[in-house]
This record gives structure tokens, sequence and C-alpha cells, in this order.
């Protein structure tokens, strides 16, 4: 099997590139961190006289679209084709809608929803050439139910998840499977790297999920080919109770809010 996984120098694409190798697919890792990859593959082949035959790197900013096209031009060069590509690069932010910046929403949604999208386009015709070939998006729960202080991330994984949904219906008579995977909170460095966040910012979740765990359970469900999967209990809870009591979710949350925020933005 032959996999691309974006965003795999820290966290769960960092987890799901060396459970991959170790399984056996060979596999191509893309960060901007350079240092990082190398270290990946390190682990990756400690141990196992073969496995550096099975993990590259190609470390580059995937917002640059002469990145995405180096994938592309690698992947074609080297494999011929493509079976998965793992859309898992993501950046977030927190702090009231109304104290941000409009840079903020656009590098957040450059980042999590137009960078995997416009990657995944020029994608497409290596993929039609794979074996069982499938688009595997590391998604949120909240892109089911969106949280306050989180707008720009919430509106990107709703993004992507409206358009996974469509390009699926699309690509099923190609039998390219387009699968989705939504983690709640991960135990990774995405809160390190905050847009525009304050410092001491914290966020507000009830319990939270190792990286390994995460991408044990993103790997069982491209295996499975399951469509759409929220992998913890607190977010399906979240989930339904939104769908079944949606204002009494809207009360609920409101009391985790910014409460201050516009009253702040109007000074």
């Amino acid at each position: 099997m032959r996999v691309v996984v974006t965003g795999a120098s820290s966290g769960i694409g960092y987890q799901l590139a060396l459970q991959l190798v170790r399984s056996g697919a060979k596999v191509l890792v893309t960060a901007r961190r350079k240092e990082r990859l190398d270290q990946l593959i390190s682990e990756s082949t400690s141990g196992h006289a073969n496995g550096s035959a099975f993990i590259y790197a190609l470390p580059g900013d995937l917002t640059d679209p002469s990145h995405r096209a180096a994938i592309v031009a690698w992947c074609d060069r080297e494999w011929g084709g493509i079976d998965t590509l793992v859309n898992n690069a993501g950046a977030g932010a927190i702090g009231p809608f109304a104290e941000a910046s409009a840079d903020r929403l656009r590098r957040v949604m450059e980042i999590d929803f137009f960078a995997p999208v416009e990657l995944t386009r020029i994608c497409l015709p290596l993929l039609l050439k794979g074996v069982r070939p499938a688009v595997l998006n590391i998604g949120s729960v909240l892109g089911h139910r969106a949280v306050p202080d989180k707008s720009e991330y919430c509106a990107a994984k709703f993004a992507m998840r409206g358009w996974s949904e469509s390009i699926r219906v699309e690509l099923a008579p190609h039998h390219v499977e387009v699968l989705m995977v939504s983690p709640s909170t991960t135990r990774s460095e995405f809160f390190d790297a905050l847009m525009d966040t304050k410092p001491d910012t914290q966020s507000r979740s009830l319990g939270s999920m190792s990286p390994e765990r995460v991408a044990q359970l993103a790997i069982r469900a491209l295996v499975k080919s399951k469509r759409d999967m929220i992998l913890s209990l607190g977010g399906k809870a979240l989930v339904w109770l939104a769908r079944l009591f949606p204002y009494l979710t809207d009360r609920i949350l409101t009391r985790t809010s910014d409460d201050d925020s516009l009253s702040k933005a109007g000074r």
C-alpha cells in the first residue's frame, strides 16, 4: 500500500505514519519541520533492516502550490500511483470571533481546508491508478457540532466534512473511497502552535485521547471503509445532544464562552 500522510511531524500524523510503516505500507510523509520528519524516519526504521525502503520524507509547506505539485510529481515518478491520501495537516486558534482578525480566519482555512482540498484534486489521477484507492480526511467532532471560541477551526472542519460528503458521491463510480474520522481533543503539540491566540489560553474539553490511539482507530476506519467515524464517546455524546436538544446544548456551551468579548471589541 502506497500512502501519503500530511502533517506528519507530530501528533496524529506522526503516529499514523509510524504505524503504517510498521504494518508494511510504503509511506511518503510531509510537513514543514524537516528535523521532525528525520526523527520519524529514524524511529520508523529502528530495528527493521528493510525499514528505510518503506518511508520517505518531502519537507515543505502544504499551503504552497509548488510543494503540493512536488508531492504529486514524486509519487508519480517513484510509485506510479497512490493508494491512500491522508489529509491530516491542520492548525487552530482559540478566542472570541469578535476579537479576532480576518487574517486568522484565512490562515486557518488555508491550512485546514484549501490546502488539503487542492492536494486531493491534483492527486486524483494517481489515486485512480491505485489499489482500492481512498482519501482519509482527519476531521474533528467540531465539524459536527461547533463550540464557542473556536469559530475559525469549526468553520474549516465543517467545510471539510461537507466537501468530503460531496466528493464521496462523485468519486464512488470511480471506486475511490472518501472516509472521514473525527477525533475529539488529542494530546499533541496542536495546542502549542495556535494562531493569534493568547499564550495562556486553555482549550476547554471533556477528556482527551492519545495520538497513538487516534492513529489506531483511523487505520481501522481505513481498513473497514468506515465512511464517517466519530472516535470518542464524549464526541458522540456532544453530537447526539446537539441533534436531540439543540437549544439546551447552546445554553450549556454559552457558559463556556467569553461573554464579555463583544463589549471588549467595542472599546
